[in-house]
């Protein structure tokens, strides 16, 4: 025991003391989580300055690149110029990936494009799923990012920075409204693996919590196998005892914060508590039997699968759970080689799924609430590279939206006729996330934290605007 310590116990009969005393009525709070974590929720916002159009954010984030021109951006003087040299005017000086210095050859369309929805809006014909919902989704063609390679461009599209130690949106959104869930976290990660292109890594860093306190990162669950490392109680453990011993340990901190008066302890006392609710609520979320067979049609996945398809009925049971922020990556976008094939499984993976997401939250009377955005973090070059693949690009993309407030069935923005620059309302990741903010009711240029001498905010310091356009 330190000379100086407040406590006037050994630690030891401290927590034989409150396991017993303090720590019986801390547990019962535990137990009873819409007592015990009531305060926790609340966003540090307070009356939001704008109306609140939805009330959580879905991001389905498409790691490795997905090429817009096999996706939803239709190029047919593409395919006519296929095997012809790219324009010089247009890639003259530009930056390139790997294709830096070589021979840039057009490369054309690897997959034909089909007409879907009231608008008639071309997409790609392996997508007849989305097709099916495109007059609930906004299609946009002019999105451009500044990075070019794949944990800066990742960084980017999390953070509006390519530096990383930036707070991730997840992180940002939740520390500003908090989170309806009780007994899960106020945003929860979901990854998925898929076949046909390059596994890039995906860095815990990408759902950090940045400067702001650790209470706001990400949490990762798992789809397949266990959803967290360690949410069973050892052999001989009952859940009583371990909420007697995280209770003992919360008083601890309490005692402690009150001294030295450091956040990180707050969201030690809130990590500890968390996790001990989560091991009641993990099983029962995680757990899709219950779903019925007509769900996992819809979506195309069986329960426990670890799929993206799987992810997606997650996603719905999470935000009907009251979670804040939930984001989805599906790897294997990144197609140096064989787009035609990799593009093909990717389709299969990952269009039934985002159909039924749509369709499920709509029948539901929750996609109103709910913003889905699906996104990579580039999108891939005109040229070929090794003839059968495309490099990374950074001047066009394209993305779309779904959900409360945002127009269903209409293109915003598009590329030049190669697909090689956004020409028309040309949107940045910047506009993206003040699109996304301003849905949830935070202004963006307004929502800030002081870091480093600089009101840092999530949609950067380069200035961003709200795609007004899109909105109802």
């Amino acid at each position: 025991m330190h000379l100086n310590s407040p406590f006037p116990h050994n630690r030891r009969t401290f927590l034989g003391k409150t396991a017993q005393g303090l720590g019986a009525l801390a547990l019962g709070s535990l137990l009873e989580p819409q007592i015990g974590q009531a305060a926790a929720l609340k966003g540090m916002l307070g009356s939001l300055p704008l109306p609140q159009k939805v009330k959580r954010v879905i991001w389905l984030s498409m790691a490795g690149g997905p090429s817009h021109l096999e996706t939803f951006d239709p190029k047919p003087k593409l395919a006519e110029m296929h095997g012809e040299a790219m324009p010089e005017s247009m890639t003259k000086g530009q930056q390139l990936a790997q294709l830096q210095g070589q021979k840039l050859l057009c490369f054309a369309p690897q997959h034909p494009f089909a007409k879907f929805g009231k608008s008639q809006t071309e997409i790609c014909a392996l997508f007849p799923h989305i097709g099916s919902v495109l007059d609930d989704i906004c299609l946009v063609r002019s999105m451009t990012t500044d990075a070019i390679n794949h944990d800066p461009a990742h960084m980017f599209m999390n953070t509006g920075s390519q530096i990383a130690g930036r707070p991730s949106m997840g992180s940002w959104v939740t520390y500003g409204l908090g989170s309806e869930a009780v007994d899960l976290p106020g945003f929860v990660v979901l990854t998925s693996l898929g076949k046909g292109g390059q596994n890039q890594p995906i860095a815990a860093r990408q759902w950090s919590s940045g400067f702001l306190p650790s209470r706001y990162q990400g949490v990762q669950l798992r789809g397949k196998g266990d959803p967290v490392l360690y949410l069973t109680n050892p052999n001989g453990v009952s859940r009583e005892q371990q909420g007697g011993d995280v209770a003992a340990i919360s008083s601890l901190n309490r005692q402690h914060a009150a001294l030295v008066d450091d956040p990180e302890i707050a969201t030690r006392i809130a990590q500890y508590e968390m996790a001990f609710q989560m091991q009641a609520s993990v099983p029962e979320l995680m757990d899709l039997k219950g779903e019925g067979a007509q769900t996992l049609e819809l979506y195309g996945c069986q329960p426990g699968d670890g799929s993206f398809a799987s992810n997606c009925l997650l996603a719905r049971r999470l935000a009907e759970r009251g979670v804040r922020f939930i984001q989805l990556y599906h790897k294997d976008w990144d197609h140096h080689g064989g787009l035609k094939d990799g593009i093909a499984f990717k389709a299969q993976e990952i269009d039934r799924a985002c159909m039924a997401l749509i369709t499920d939250l709509k029948q539901r009377g929750m996609l109103e609430s709910t913003l889905i955005v699906w996104a990579g973090e580039f999108g891939r070059t005109p040229m070929s590279q090794g003839g059968s693949g495309r490099d990374h690009h950074n001047k066009a993309m394209s993305v779309w939206l779904a959900g409360g407030g945002v127009k269903g069935g209409i293109v915003h923005g598009a590329t030049d006729e190669l697909g090689y620059a956004a020409v028309d309302k040309v949107t940045t990741v910047h506009d993206l996330h003040a699109t996304m903010l301003h849905q949830l009711g935070i202004q963006h240029d307004a929502f800030t934290i002081k870091f480093q001498g600089l009101d840092a905010k999530l949609s950067g310091v380069e200035g961003a605007n709200v795609i007004k356009e899109i909105l109802t």
